[in-house]
């Protein structure tokens, strides 16, 4: 597959729908060296997923049943606003580990919603009945090339927004995000995928020679706990550097946010640039680099809302 020029056309496609969001240089998070952030979670309904789920319906002939989506909370949320923006019904399937705050963020867009015991695997296999019973069409949260394509196009928008690093760090559950981000730059820049060390199904992957499943907790578990990798990110992952990082080095790098630049944003969005300030990825000199702050859907709502 041309990923290039499935991403531009992706990001003809969802002009208009998802927000170009913004960028931002930082000196003040506690590193020796600036650091390039784009701030995704600035993104409707808070976290990248947006432009995935504008992506597939915009490129599909939706079915009169509508959309199903499993997700961890920030996939449900987007699939349900794209939905609703585009005026199809959307049901919605997510684990009880999504939290409070994601799973009343779906249930604002009027989608049917289901929580459901578990982790997401098992909202995953309850999607999958639903669309087998009733012919609506599945929303995959990352491994599909409609949605991989759509999340490329944050890095397609990074370029034209003038991206200078050698480097991007990219935090990493199922794998869309970073699909996306190779996809997209074909080697021009290096891509570093991020993990928590318990919610690990990439590196797990790289070491096996294989998606494997793997068990899943922490704090980054309702936006980076896949189980096993999807089948296009491993395709295209071969390679790519993988550090994982600490739940602690995760909270710090949320503190860093909020304490510098009044950011708040949930674990996952804090990933990467955890890696940095833990030390997990050490930029050589003189190397440029940036942070995606993929998502801000902080459990529990900070406003109680």
């Amino acid at each position: 597959m041309n990923w290039k020029s499935e991403i531009s056309a992706a990001a003809d496609r969802i002009a208009g729908y998802a927000q170009v969001t913004p960028v931002m240089e930082s000196t003040a998070v506690g590193l020796a060296f600036p650091v390039g952030m784009k701030l995704e979670h600035l993104q409707h309904t808070g976290s990248f997923k947006a432009r995935g789920a504008f992506n597939t319906l915009l490129s599909s002939d939706v079915p009169e049943a509508g959309v199903v989506a499993a997700s961890g909370g920030n996939h449900g949320a987007a699939a349900a606003y794209a939905a609703r923006s585009l005026g199809y019904p959307a049901k919605i399937f997510v684990p009880e580990i999504a939290g409070p705050s994601k799973i009343a963020l779906i249930e604002q867009t009027g989608a049917d919603l289901s929580v459901v015991p578990g982790e997401y695997a098992n909202a995953l296999t309850g999607a999958q009945q639903h669309e087998e019973a009733t012919g609506a069409m599945q929303i995959h949260a990352y491994d599909a090339p409609a949605t991989v394509a759509g999340q490329g196009t944050c890095f397609a928008e990074w370029e034209a927004q003038g991206l200078r690093a050698d480097t991007v760090l990219i935090a990493v559950g199922g794998g869309g995000l970073i699909a996306g981000a190779l996809g997209w730059f074909q080697g021009a820049r290096k891509v570093v995928a991020v993990e928590p060390e318990t919610s690990c199904a990439l590196n797990a992957a790289l070491q096996a020679g294989a998606p494997v499943d793997v068990t899943v907790s922490g704090i980054a578990v309702n936006a980076l706990g896949a189980r096993r990798i999807g089948s296009i990110c491993f395709g295209l992952a071969q390679g790519v550097t993988s550090v994982l990082v600490r739940d602690e080095a995760i909270a710090e790098a949320q503190q860093a946010l909020w304490q510098a630049h009044r950011i708040l944003v949930e674990p996952a969005g804090a990933t990467a640039l955890a890696a940095l300030l833990s030390g997990a990825y050490q930029p050589e000199p003189g190397e440029r680099v940036a942070a995606l702050i993929c998502g801000g859907n902080i459990s529990p709502d900070p406003l109680g809302v």
